[in-house]
């Protein structure tokens, strides 16, 4: 019998020498549920079993001279070339930070891939001919270093995973996410109604959900202005959406 998700099941395949530490993602949380109900599919190659040398060895020193090491192309490219077998058609990513910057609206486009495999670099990177030869795509998830691709590839599995049908139960919650429509989220409050002599705004204990949507979009609008008005440029703003920013605007102002 085939499993109701079948049609968007996405498998990852991580090629690293550290499959340990992708156990935060394996064992807990949404990505974790979704390996159980078969949605997704995540499994691991360890270069250093497609060595040839009695050290298991997956590095060298670059050649012409330079500090740190690399990782060397053959247990590298024997590793793709076995997940490939494995994964056919699949799209190779190399995770780095002179990849393409990650967003969410090429998140969207990702969860589209079906197969992915990963390549977490280490040391002072891999091999260029790795790159040139073997990647599809290289991705980078911030102007920052990592000691590893590991954990960005966790961060790439886990917003990619968010967006497939049937991991998150809510599909409102998703599209109502931050960078969803280039718009931060609006302040979110719980229980109890006051701490620490704080309460929550009255609009939300209001009951009328027509006015508790104005406030909301109004707030979320704010946010962004303050926050990211990078975002806010990249923002087709309706006609109630201007009007509301410019009402936060005098507010905030005063």
């Amino acid at each position: 019998m085939k499993n109701k998700y079948d049609k968007t099941l996405i498998w990852f395949k991580i090629i690293t020498i550290f499959p340990e530490m992708f156990r935060a993602i394996t064992d807990y949380g949404i990505t974790s549920r979704a390996i159980k109900k078969k949605i997704i599919d995540i499994n691991f190659l360890n270069p250093r079993n497609f060595t040839k040398n009695k050290y298991k060895s997956i590095d060298d020193r670059p050649y012409g001279g330079g500090p740190g090491m690399l990782m060397s192309a053959e247990p590298l490219y024997l590793s793709i070339q076995h997940a490939k077998s494995e994964l056919k058609d699949a799209t190779v990513i190399y995770l780095s930070p002179q990849g393409k910057l990650l967003k969410q609206n090429y998140i969207q486009k990702l969860i589209k891939k079906k197969k992915i495999i990963f390549i977490c670099g280490r040391y002072e990177g891999i091999d260029q001919r790795i790159i040139d030869y073997q990647v599809n795509e290289e991705w980078s998830i911030g102007n920052y270093i990592l000691t590893g691709g590991e954990l960005a590839a966790m961060i790439m599995i886990d917003s990619i995973s968010r967006l497939i049908p049937g991991v998150i139960k809510t599909k409102k919650s998703i599209e109502q996410d931050s960078f969803s429509k280039n718009l931060l989220d609006y302040p979110n409050y719980t229980r109890p109604k006051i701490t620490n002599n704080i309460s929550v705004p009255e609009i939300l204990l209001s009951g009328n959900h027509s006015q508790i949507r104005l406030w909301r979009l109004k707030q979320a609008l704010g946010k962004t202005w303050i926050k990211r008005p990078d975002l806010l440029k990249k923002h087709i703003l309706t006609q109630e959406e201007a009007i509301l920013l410019n009402e936060f605007k005098k507010n905030f102002n005063k």
